[in-house]
């Protein structure tokens, strides 16, 4: 398997498992494949984050948030792998309930990870909604 082959097996294995639970209410898995080591940052479609502790409390924040992910699908339009860094490039289709209250939504994502102890992390994410 090709280094690009095993990262998007990363991407659609743990990563996309990891964000599933996030969307289901526990953020433990997404911030166990978060990097620990600054700098991380967010630029979300809901909140932004900058440094560790405010990407942990934004982590938990979205864990109280959603709950009942009946769909979570990241559809990867481009990536490349270059020795301990990586970025893609994606679509993020989810149906969740948040706060309560059914919704389903697209983003588009653009992430860059580095590779740490010999697995990907993710450093910095970048979201917002698609137009419809």
């Amino acid at each position: 398997m090709t280094a690009h082959e095993e990262f998007l097996a990363w991407v659609h294995g743990p990563l996309t498992d990891a964000e599933r639970a996030l969307h289901d209410g526990d953020p433990e898995p997404r911030r166990a494949l978060w990097s620990r080591t600054e700098p991380v940052s967010v630029l979300g479609a809901w909140r932004n984050a900058i440094g560790l502790r405010e990407t942990d409390e934004l982590f938990d924040f979205l864990g109280r948030s959603m709950s009942d992910c009946r769909r979570f699908e990241i559809e990867v339009l481009a990536f490349d792998v270059n020795g301990d860094a990586a970025h893609t490039v994606a679509f993020e289709h989810t149906a969740v309930s948040v706060d309560g209250v059914p919704r389903s939504y697209t983003l588009r994502v653009t992430q860059v990870y580095r590779r740490e102890a010999g697995g990907w992390r993710v450093a910095h994410r970048h979201g917002d909604t698609a137009a419809e």
